[in-house]
């Protein structure tokens, strides 16, 4: 069972655990751009002995095309470096289904690989009797694709979502991800679905597994995702502040979603990381940094700019109030930077 606040590690997390479970979007790459420091930081992880999978709730592309695209912003990858949703999504398939049952697809290549590669039969229409419909993102689905998957939903198939992220990051901003879809066929049956991405620690453990580690840590932007996923699953997480989630979230966490690490970006993979304590007058200490919760409000030292030891002290000092039945007052945590 892993700490329910944050851990310490006195060595580089690099060194102190043999496998990386990377999120893709606001970690490793934006978009179809790189992140500062992530190809350097991976890079160099790799030569002190961690390994990597990319874990993404992404359904819709293939593994092959996932590690070409890495590569392409110099973090080298291959097809079994990367776990996405999809392969999840069939796996979930696999603990309900014999191998031949019909399963509607609705989504992109990726899935229905994924499917076919587990055994079962990919049909494309409620009237071929599928008794599951598997869904996941594909950005030229339509009306008709949501509608056959209601018709067979309401039919009496299961309904397994690859996940259910409700926005995705684009060039241009955040889009409707594959919940949004997924929430169309709800409101149409009436009927929630099992869901196989992050946060249900699926992939998380299907990567494990595969790669026979024994100390992995869970590493991404999305608190709801991403690191509700490493609670879940009692698996270690550290956020970095590349992507969706701030620090002012983490000093705002409900409990399920609190990380175990902190970071600016992937450089904190090769760096130790000081745990916050609790000093005098109500204060918690981390690296010479202090917070503490006064009257339900948060305050923070004065000794210079904000950085990461002072959110992870915020972080310290607004969880042990919250779990101690006085939560912080949202109005008094600023935005903080590392």
């Amino acid at each position: 069972m892993t700490s329910a606040g944050l851990l310490a590690s006195d060595r580089p997390l690099a060194e102190a655990y043999d496998l990386a479970l990377v999120d893709l979007d606001g970690v490793a790459y934006r978009g179809h751009l790189p992140i500062e420091h992530a190809s350097d930081s991976l890079v160099e992880a790799r030569a002190r002995g961690l390994r990597l999978v990319f874990v993404t709730n992404n359904a819709s592309r293939e593994p092959e095309d996932v590690a070409g695209q890495l590569t392409e912003l110099d973090i080298p990858a291959s097809a079994d470096e990367v776990m996405t949703a999809a392969q999840a999504c069939a796996a979930l398939l696999r603990t309900r289904l014999e191998p031949g049952a019909r399963v509607l697809v609705v989504g992109g290549a990726g899935l229905i690989t994924a499917v076919r590669a587990a055994g079962f039969e990919v049909v494309a229409s409620a009237d071929d009797a599928p008794v599951a419909v598997a869904q996941g993102f594909a950005p030229d689905l339509a009306w008709a694709d949501l509608a056959e998957a209601t018709y067979a939903v309401a039919g009496g198939a299961w309904h397994v979502a690859s996940n259910r992220d409700l926005s995705l990051p684009t060039a241009r901003g955040y889009a409707p991800g594959n919940g949004a879809l997924v929430g169309a066929v709800v409101a149409a049956t009436g009927v929630e679905p099992s869901s196989a991405g992050k946060p249900s620690p699926t992939m998380y453990r299907l990567a494990v597994e595969r790669a026979g580690a024994k100390r992995p840590l869970v590493v991404g932007d999305r608190l709801d995702t991403d690191l509700a996923g490493a609670r879940s699953g009692d698996y270690p997480g550290l956020h970095v502040l590349t992507g969706v989630s701030s620090a002012r979230d983490d000093v705002l966490a409900e409990p399920g979603l609190r990380p175990h690490f902190v970071g600016a970006d992937l450089r904190v993979l090769l760096e130790p990381h000081p745990l916050p304590v609790a000093g005098a007058e109500g204060w918690w200490e981390c690296a010479g940094r202090a917070a503490r919760v006064t009257d339900g409000r948060l305050e923070l030292d004065r000794q210079g700019p904000a950085g990461i030891d002072v959110v992870r002290a915020a972080c310290a000092a607004a969880w042990a109030a919250a779990d101690g039945g006085a939560p912080v007052d949202p109005a008094s945590v600023p935005e903080l930077t590392a």
